[in-house]
């Protein structure tokens, strides 16, 4: 009981740092965007800082703490700046989570090179190996988790773009949002897919690595 419970404290400690760097970059990503693309408010509003208490739901983060999928505090934007809203809308969207994807390449890059380099007898470089794989797997979680089309995860905003009329049917319920995904996370409905998606991608980030790392002559 000790032990489990002495494992699952390691765990979090290891996932924390992790889910703060995926949490600030992931919302970074989608204010950058946004500025860049004429909207002056998620500058604003702060929200284009390193400081994860601006960033952070605590729902969205204990589920990311616990389940490896979870969200953040949505980023305001006003998509009456962009020259092409819906275009805008879909890439201010998208720049989360290919940013945690991004993330997730190098850090998967690093752990490569930590587990060719490091001391292999060394405590602190196995930690740090650790939550370099953690963030990984992190991010990854939390960019698969955030393309799902329900409110207020960044897929909703592509769908409602895309297809207008389900803007109507989000309205309706987005006030009950977080509970229904807290609800399908306690459930095994997410659970299945969602943990398949995360490890076919989590596979083929490992994959594109191992084929620059075998093919990198200055590492042999």
């Amino acid at each position: 009981m000790l032990s489990n419970l002495a494992s699952q404290i390691l765990s979090i400690l290891y996932v924390a740092p992790a889910t703060l760097i995926a949490i600030i970059c992931h919302e970074c990503a989608h204010g950058w965007v946004s500025d860049r693309l004429g909207d002056p408010t998620p500058r604003g509003s702060g929200r284009l800082t390193l400081n994860p208490f601006k960033h952070l739901d605590p729902v969205g983060t204990l589920c990311l703490l616990f389940f490896h999928m979870g969200w953040a505090k949505p980023v305001p934007i006003n998509s009456r700046y962009y020259r092409n809203p819906k275009m805008g809308v879909i890439l201010v969207s998208l720049a989360g989570p290919f940013t945690n994807f991004i993330l997730a390449f190098f850090s998967l890059l690093a752990y490569g090179l930590l587990q060719l380099f490091a001391p292999a007898d060394s405590s602190v470089w196995y930690t740090i190996i650790i939550m370099v794989y953690y963030c990984a797997v992190i991010n990854v979680g939390l960019g698969v988790f955030n393309l799902i089309p329900i409110p207020p995860l960044d897929g909703s905003h592509v769908l409602e773009e895309l297809v207008p009329v389900i803007g109507d049917i989000f309205r309706r319920f987005r006030k009950y949002s977080s509970l229904i995904l807290i609800l399908l996370l306690v459930s095994d409905v997410l659970n299945r897919p969602l943990s398949w998606l995360n490890t076919t991608v989590l596979n083929g980030l490992w994959r594109i690595v191992y084929f620059i790392l075998i093919h990198l002559p200055f590492l042999w």
